[in-house]
């Protein structure tokens, strides 16, 4: 809260990777693995005072029909050490990646976290996803790996196991007396002796307690156990909940458990991730938006949205034509993987879209861009920073991941041109306060 009692927006910078998203196709499109395309995005957003960049994390290349899926693999490099990179040529901003709880073992994340937050100043947070499918798992141990049920089980641990690792350092553990000859008091590191039903671990932990005792614990999962997890967990919410309605709902909902669990309302950060399109009229800034979405959303793309659902080859349909009266075939399930498929009764969700198509004259093409349109500010510039204030000021959200649609000059003209429009406002920050960790920053818990 300001002194002028308005609510300060926070605003995080997605990384945008290789999806139905990013339009790498476009000319100012640059390398997904490149060291330079890091080293702008993450400058960019540190100019324009983000709390932290986000990196997602691909465990697997996706596959379609039995092949690499190659309109949107073009590597998929190590998240921590891209972070580690990005920390040496940055200062105060945040540096956030996404690790599975379910493919990583304790000790060894909670070593690398740690080191990286020593390394950083305090800048480090972990975006805990969990993962059950067979596609990814036959990447590691075995199978499926785990039972789907028990992912949040396993990360509620994976997390207790890590805790009790940064913890295991006594404060003053470190003397540096050379005059004695001794480094370390006496008792100085403890031992962590933990056997639960996921974990056994035994051992003493390398490392002191990091600049802010645990890293930010960023969190997206939206189902009942998603939530409950993150009340008790997470210190920031990556939402899908972008309209403002939804998101108010959603806002509302998991604020609303926080008192419960011995916890403020700002103690958890709910940032939505959203797509941006300006111009300098409205309806500028409309058109621009519908170019994006239809460079989002190639011919081929578009059919093979609709191959995860038909469960068939539908290559010899026109993208800009109707789509097909055949119905799915419910052997041709599996014909994606490395995407979720949300549709339990796929003959039903072909009907629906078929009806819709119709009544709306939409092709295959244009269906596929009104089903996979997520909220998006779309106006000028003082359009697009009055509505994301209304967001925070009306508790829809804490503020916002800006996602950009080319990489890594995605963000450039909203810092440019958003940024100053919020600055003038009085809802955001004009400068880093020096050497502030990551946790105050944001305003979540911080820890002795």
């Amino acid at each position: 809260m300001s002194a002028s009692g308005l609510r300060q927006v926070h605003l995080a910078a997605h990384f945008p990777g290789v999806n139905n998203t990013t339009v790498w196709s476009d000319p100012s499109s640059e390398s997904q693995i490149a060291f330079s395309s890091f080293r702008h995005f993450a400058q960019n957003a540190e100019r324009g005072f983000f709390d932290y960049l986000f990196l997602a994390e691909g465990l697997r290349v996706r596959e379609h029909k039995g092949r690499v899926y190659e309109a949107d693999v073009a590597g998929r490099p190590n998240t921590l050490a891209i972070l580690a990179a990005v920390a040496a040529i940055t200062k105060n901003i945040g540096l956030v990646g996404t690790l599975s709880s379910t493919f990583n073992e304790p000790y060894e994340l909670a070593r690398q976290l740690a080191t990286l937050d020593h390394l950083s100043g305090g800048r480090v947070g972990w975006n805990v996803v969990t993962t059950s499918d067979a596609f990814h798992g036959a990447n590691f141990r075995r199978g499926a790996f785990l039972d789907r049920d028990d992912r949040y089980r396993r990360a509620a641990e994976f997390l207790t196991v890590a805790k009790s690792l940064w913890d295991s350092w006594a404060p003053d553990a470190l003397v540096a007396d050379k005059a004695s000859g001794r480094f370390l008091t006496p008792g100085g590191v403890g031992e962590v002796d933990f056997h639960g039903d996921h974990f056994d671990v035994t051992g003493r932990f390398t490392l002191p307690g990091s600049p802010q005792r645990y890293p930010v614990i960023v969190q997206a999962g939206d189902s009942a156990d998603g939530r409950d997890f993150a009340g008790e967990h997470a210190d920031v919410i990556f939402s899908l909940h972008s309209e403002f309605a939804d998101a108010q709902a959603f806002y509302a909902d998991v604020k609303g458990r926080l008192p419960a669990l011995g916890r403020s309302e700002d103690s958890l950060k709910i940032l939505p991730a959203i797509a941006f399109a300006l111009g300098d009229t409205s309806a500028e800034a409309e058109e621009n938006a519908r170019e994006i979405a239809l460079a989002q959303t190639s011919g081929p793309t578009a059919i093979a949205f609709l191959e995860r659902i038909w469960g068939r080859d539908l290559t010899g349909y026109d993208p800009d034509g109707p789509l097909p009266a055949i119905d799915p075939d419910p052997a041709g399930a599996g014909i994606t993987q490395g995407r979720a498929n949300n549709s339990a009764d796929p003959k039903a969700t072909a009907d629906a879209w078929r009806a819709r198509a119709e009544a709306e004259n939409l092709s295959i093409r244009e269906l596929v861009i009104a089903l996979t349109a997520r909220h998006a500010l779309v106006g000028t510039p003082s359009q697009v920073a009055d509505e994301i204030n209304r967001f925070v000021q009306e508790r829809a959200s804490d503020g916002f991941v800006i996602v950009g649609h080319t990489n890594p000059h995605g963000l450039d003209e909203f810092v440019d041109r958003v940024v100053p429009e919020l600055q003038e406002r009085g809802v955001y920050r004009e400068s880093y306060p020096e050497g502030e960790p990551l946790r105050r920053a944001l305003g979540v818990r911080e820890y002795a």
